[in-house]
């Protein structure tokens, strides 16, 4: 019997949701984002499989959707509510598997830590529950840690399970490129290239402290775990504790003038203080996020000079970080974020140094 790591992800989720709504759709290719509408200014939530096909896929805008999709594409709205009962349904019937314990990451994906001499046996138990439950299907990564397990998922799309532990980690990544690790985006890839890191095995391989003094000391360290498959391996079912709360809008028209944008931070920053206050914790700094056209994307942070309870403050704050934006040019997107300070108790489960926990 030895501990094990199953991540389990829902296979399109969101398209997979509707077309169980419309089973008419299955087989087309299906685009959810927005309104629904590709006219507007939003971008794709998720593809069906049959429209990744044709090169469309998450955080896309719809705009370029529209033009690479077929004529029978079929687009539809963002429905959260009942993406929120479907994944609800499917934690559910994972919760009651026996000796599981269920660590939720997002709407469509989970841990699942079980002691065990068969995981391939759990891993099918899994899909078999999710799909009595609610006739959706599923993918499970098998690993001895949360990376392994994550990055195993992949292998076993769709409707699949692949096992990725030290034995084989490098046998299956060590000559995939950098880019094929969880929390390894473009632009970490190409500073990792810089210093003729390309794969896997050479991100393993490289000294340490030469990634330290490219990405710091936390995320040098986290970095270089990465290239042998290390990572946390303590699957915890505590509620995650947010950090921030996040307001955003992408708007249909460009704003134009300086009172425009202001107007609208100040909109956004008071919904987002709300949603901390909500939470009665007080907010320590705030976050703007500017998309100016055509598509650059810039973002700022201030703290405040003490932990705050009052709305004006958190407002004031984002309005000063509006007041640096570039007066000449217009803005499709503005975000506001509010960082909250972390309760007296602290969080006691395992998080990674990227997006909170793997």
């Amino acid at each position: 019997m030895a501990d094990w790591v199953l991540h389990v992800d829902m296979d399109q989720f969101i398209a997979a949701v509707e077309v169980l709504r419309r089973p008419e759709l299955a087989g087309l290719p299906v685009i959810v984002g927005g309104r629904g509408d590709p006219t507007e200014r939003a971008v794709v939530s998720t593809a069906s499989y049959e429209a990744r096909e044709f090169g469309i896929g998450s955080g896309m805008p719809l705009k370029i959707a529209a033009r690479k999709a077929p004529e029978n594409a079929v687009f539809l709205p963002v429905d959260h509510e009942a993406y929120e009962s479907a994944s609800a349904e499917v934690m559910a019937a994972l919760r009651a598997l026996p000796g599981v314990v269920l660590e939720v990451v997002g709407w469509d994906e989970c841990f699942l830590g079980v002691t065990t001499d068969d995981p391939e046996q759990t891993a099918g138990d899994a899909q078999a529950a999710v799909f009595d439950a609610t006739q959706l299907h599923c993918s499970v990564g098998i690993g001895d840690n949360k990376v392994r397990a994550k990055i195993a998922t992949e292998f076993g799309k769709p409707r699949g399970m692949f096992r990725l532990t030290e034995d084989n980690w490098f046998e299956v990544m060590g000559e995939k490129p950098t880019r094929d690790l969880w929390g390894v985006g473009a632009k970490v890839q190409k500073r990792l290239a810089e210093h003729g890191i390309a794969t896997v095995r050479e991100l393993a391989d490289a000294e340490e402290q030469e990634l330290v003094g490219e990405f710091g000391p936390k995320m040098g360290v986290w970095y270089h775990g990465l290239g042998s498959g290390l990572g946390p391996s303590v699957v915890d079912d505590t509620p995650w504790i947010a950090r921030s709360h996040s307001r955003e809008t992408t708007y249909q028209q460009n704003l134009t003038t300086v009172a425009e944008v202001e107007a609208a931070i100040r909109e956004l920053a008071g919904h987002a203080f709300d949603d901390c206050a909500a939470e009665g914790r007080p907010v320590v700094r705030v976050h703007l996020k500017v998309r100016y056209a055509p598509f650059e994307t810039k973002t700022f942070g201030r703290k405040l000079a003490t932990p705050s309870m009052q709305r004006h403050d958190v407002i004031e704050a984002a309005v000063a970080l509006g007041a640096t934006l570039d007066a000449e040019r217009e803005v499709r997107l503005l975000g506001v974020r509010a960082e909250m300070a972390m309760p007296e108790e602290g969080d006691t489960a395992e998080r990674t140094p990227v997006r909170g926990r793997i």
